[in-house]
């Protein structure tokens, strides 16, 4: 459940904060109030594209942050985010640079992330949904939601990619002998340009470790003498004293035994000294002072990043390419000689999508009787007398494709003795609003909190009380947050908010205020196209209708 949303600099909206409860809870307001900000803020804070010319005049940033109740969110989000308390929040800021910053309870999150936790919480309808509602394309997509095989989904489209390789590869080796000619000596001059050079992992960062030390080998050599020299070699070396100094110190220590465990430092030091001589020593008889050493080593150098800057950008890149390209003349140089083979595999994978994509279209077929008179059920109170609807699945075998072979397209008949036809054909825009509710209605029962942006578009009276107590009981376990223009809507609420736009000279703001008594009887008579006078008729119906709703 949505707990608490706080709103700055967005839009119109310099700062505004609302608490939240269980159930219903409308916006209402004058056209142009700003009703659907709250919304649009709502949905920012969960992922949503953001747009610098959102923030609000003379603002340098706009921000947006959701408390939620943690026990609406899946265990492994709950994990994965660190979101352990009995409510989290979420909060993402947008810039005038385009910089956004994201975080779950105060820790740094990706937008991917926040769009992530979105979903598993909130499902929004928007006024553009009542159109993508008339696009074919989405009525799969829609059944399959409501089917949930996404495994079987998502192993038709590994079998579809299976398949689309399995031709790419027969059809490379079907390709003109022109072209494949041109291909095979492009691929032979490329390997020949890695092999040349014949580069080992990294081998580039080798070289940039070792450069340094062969460019000044000189003075390092002669650095690494003179440290050696005056550590260990001379006759006073810093070895020599050392040793001399421990010696008369030990032979303290047999008179003062508060002196041993200076003697023992000093032993250590004396130690470390003769360590750090023998790895000088080393180091300088590592050293390569022969004339062509450094050229050597420099031609190498710019060779291996010469492939780096063609086939990389790192080592490994160019080492895989090479794989790459002898797996490539390999096909060229053998592809007849492989045809029979590709073909068994591309009837191989053919027939593997296929079956799955049979499979597919029978699950599908199983879930559309069940999708279709679930709708039927849940739209039927909704002013039809006698309203068809079906889902219809056609499968085409010679037209497999990634989500296997079935056309979907929902099939509509809001009248008797009218006969079902696409839904985008018949469908009024009242009529779209209500097939979309039954659908949110369907098809997210496990989402804690529902949106519906004006759903009641285009319908009125008797209906416009239907979809309110349709919303209402879509409430029931769950939170719905409402923007409506529908009294008849407003009604049905279990908590009412009323949106007001408030401009001066300068500025224009938004405020939102809580709704209950006579200030609802009031706004239910606005609503209803009347005045808030006591004894005027929109205030009698406006009482009746809250009456109804057992509100008063």
């Amino acid at each position: 459940m949505l707990l608490r949303l706080r709103v700055q600099n967005f839009a119109i909206i310099s700062d505004l904060s609302l608490d939240f409860e269980p159930g219903l809870n409308v916006f209402s307001g004058e056209t142009g109030a700003g009703k659907s900000i709250v919304i649009e803020a709502l949905s920012f804070v969960l992922g949503a594209r953001g747009d610098v010319s959102v923030i609000k005049d003379g603002a340098d940033k706009m921000s947006v942050s959701a408390v939620f109740s943690g026990a609406d969110l899946p265990d492994e989000l709950r994990r994965e985010y660190q979101l352990t308390g009995d409510a989290f929040t979420l909060k993402r800021e947008l810039d005038r640079k385009g910089k956004s910053k994201a975080s779950a309870d105060g820790r740094a999150i990706t937008v991917a992330a926040l769009a992530r936790i979105g979903r598993a919480l909130v499902d929004f309808h928007g006024q553009h949904e009542h159109q993508s509602l008339l696009h074919a394309s989405v009525h799969l997509a829609l059944l399959d939601k409501f089917a949930k095989h996404d495994a079987l989904v998502q192993k038709t489209e590994d079998a579809y990619r299976q398949h689309q390789d399995a031709l790419a590869k027969l059809n490379a080796a079907r390709m003109s002998e022109q072209e494949k000619e041109r291909l095979l000596d492009m691929s032979q001059y490329q390997l020949k340009e890695i092999e040349d050079v014949n580069p080992t992992a990294d081998e580039d960062l080798q070289l940039e470790q070792a450069l340094p030390k062969m460019k000044h080998a000189g003075r390092l050599l002669e650095g690494a003498e003179n440290a050696y020299y005056e550590l260990y070699a001379a006759e006073d070396s810093a070895t020599s004293r050392a040793g001399k100094a421990l010696r008369e110190l030990q032979n303290m220590a047999e008179l003062d035994e508060n002196l041993a465990p200076l003697a023992q430092d000093l032993n250590s030091a004396l130690l470390t000294l003769e360590d750090a001589a023998s790895t000088l020593s080393s180091y300088k008889d590592d050293i390569n002072l022969e004339p062509d050493a450094l050229d050597k080593m420099l031609s190498r150098h710019e060779k291996i990043k010469r492939l780096k800057a063609k086939y990389g950008p790192d080592i490994q890149d160019v080492l895989r390419t090479a794989e790459e390209l002898r797996a490539r003349i390999d096909q060229l140089q053998h592809g007849e000689e492989r045809e029979q083979e590709l073909l068994a595999e591309v009837d191989r994978t053919h027939q593997t999508l296929l079956k799955l994509a049979r499979e597919l279209h029978e699950k599908r077929l199983q879930a559309a009787q069940k999708l279709s008179a679930r709708i039927t059920e849940e739209i039927r109170p909704l002013g039809f007398n006698a309203v068809r609807f079906s889902v219809a699945v056609e499968m085409d075998e010679e037209n497999l494709g990634p989500t296997g072979a079935d056309k979907v397209e929902f099939l509509f008949s809001p009248n008797p003795g009218q006969s079902l036809r696409p839904l985008k054909n018949i469908a009024s825009g009242g009529e779209i609003s209500r097939v979309m509710l039954g659908l949110k209605t369907v098809l997210a029962p496990t989402v804690p909190v529902m949106v519906f942006d004006e759903v009641d578009a285009g319908i009125g009276g008797e209906t416009g009380h239907l979809v309110g107590q349709k919303l209402h009981a879509a409430a029931k376990g769950r939170q719905v947050l409402c923007v409506t223009h529908l009294a008849q809507v407003a009604a049905q609420a279990d908590h009412n908010f009323h949106v007001a736009k408030k401009a001066t000279q300068n500025a224009t703001d938004v405020s939102i205020t809580p709704l209950s008594g006579e200030g609802l009887i009031a706004e239910i008579a606005r609503m209803l196209g009347g005045n808030a006078d006591k004894h005027s008729a929109a205030f009698s119906h406006a009482k009746e209708l809250l009456h109804d709703a057992k509100r008063i």
